[in-house]
């Protein structure tokens, strides 16, 4: 059976659960998928099942990438609690992906980012500006950003350490007036 057009692919976003291990373990297992991820690849499904229970469940906003009803990758936003201070919520977030090889390439994850994107400024008001850095070493993932409509702001030189070695990023934003010059002649903010 063809696969159908990348773009013809529905993708949806939903809330994880326990039985989603397996899923999960088939890309983090994965040494091209983790390559630019803190953590190295698991070796044991058992391990997928532990992080969806100790990270994934508890966060505030984790969600599976799903092609046809199959989980293919994930999203996250996260509330940055560096400016929470005084009682006042922080207007920023940040957002991570990952998605399995065998998706790369399809518009897929490109496509999960917009829809995270504007569910988490749909879901907190308070959201003004939404954040996501790339490697410098992976211009797929920047393209990723920039086709969802996120802005390159520049390079952040050794703002992570990944497996030991500090690494440069790209950092790029979402913010809140972007959503507005993105919206169609004649149409009318919810």
């Amino acid at each position: 059976m063809e696969r159908p057009a990348p773009e013809m692919e529905a993708v949806t976003l939903r809330e994880f659960t326990e039985a989603d291990a397996e899923a999960l373990f088939s890309w983090a297992s994965d040494p091209r998928v983790v390559l630019f991820q803190r953590r190295e690849a698991y070796a044991r499904v058992d391990e997928a099942r532990r992080y969806i229970l100790d990270h994934v469940l508890p966060h505030p906003w984790y969600r599976a990438i799903c092609v046809g009803g199959a989980v293919v990758g994930s999203i996250s936003v996260k509330p940055d609690p560096a400016e929470e201070r005084g009682g006042r919520r922080s207007s920023r977030a940040s957002m991570g992906y990952r998605i399995a090889h065998g998706y790369w390439g399809r518009g897929i994850a490109t496509r999960a980012v917009r829809a995270a994107a504007e569910a988490a400024f749909a879901e907190w008001p308070w959201l003004v500006r939404l954040e996501a850095v790339a490697d410098v070493e992976n211009p797929a993932s920047q393209r990723v950003l920039e086709k969802a409509g996120f802005v390159r702001e520049g390079v952040l030189r050794s703002y992570v350490v990944l497996k030991g070695r500090p690494r440069d990023m790209v950092m790029f934003s979402f913010v809140d007036t972007d959503r507005e010059r993105k919206r169609p002649v004649g149409a009318h903010k919810d």
